[in-house]
């Protein structure tokens, strides 16, 4: 079981997901990584640069649930059920988000998309195995940044509803 991260503090820069923790007072660790353009997979990438587990590693996906952009953060060792996503949420339809309009919304860069920090607070839903552990890590805004802190101090940000829509 990992440790409960300790509280890092930003020296007056970082992303706007590190000042969003920073000014809520969260604990958490950031982590950085040289990212790789050329791997497959930026929540696989970051799983294995960190030596942790993918399951333990959540990826911030955006949807169209009935027009409404919606956040999805499910582990990067599975998927995004769609039509779980739309219940979460009370919809009907959801399919995902086109990518240029998912970064305009949140202001992040697809692969750097952080559930914190959004330009524009969405609709969010965490999968339901996010909190079987202690810590976890979503992107801290950049590729080849990641945050690690309590799935319950994520939710209390992100004002998530917690559900179960990943799939192995």
């Amino acid at each position: 079981m990992a440790k409960k991260p300790k509280k890092q503090q930003s020296g007056g820069g970082g992303t706007p997901a590190t000042v969003a923790l920073n000014t809520a007072g969260m604990d958490f660790t950031v982590h950085s990584y040289d990212h790789d353009p050329a791997h497959p997979s930026y929540g696989e990438e970051a799983a294995e640069a960190m030596g942790v587990s993918p399951d333990r590693v959540f990826k911030t996906l955006v949807a169209d649930v009935d027009g409404t952009l919606t956040v999805a953060v499910v582990p990067v060792a599975g998927s995004l059920d769609l039509k779980a996503l739309a219940t979460a949420v009370g919809g009907k339809r959801a399919a995902m988000a086109d990518p240029a309009l998912a970064e305009r919304t949140t202001g992040y860069i697809r692969g750097g998309i952080s559930p914190l920090g959004q330009r524009r607070k969405l609709p969010t839903v965490l999968d339901a195995s996010a909190s079987a552990h202690l810590t976890i890590c979503v992107s801290a805004g950049r590729r080849g940044l990641e945050v690690e802190l309590a799935p319950t101090d994520l939710a209390t940000l992100t004002n998530a509803t917690l559900a179960p829509i990943g799939r192995p």
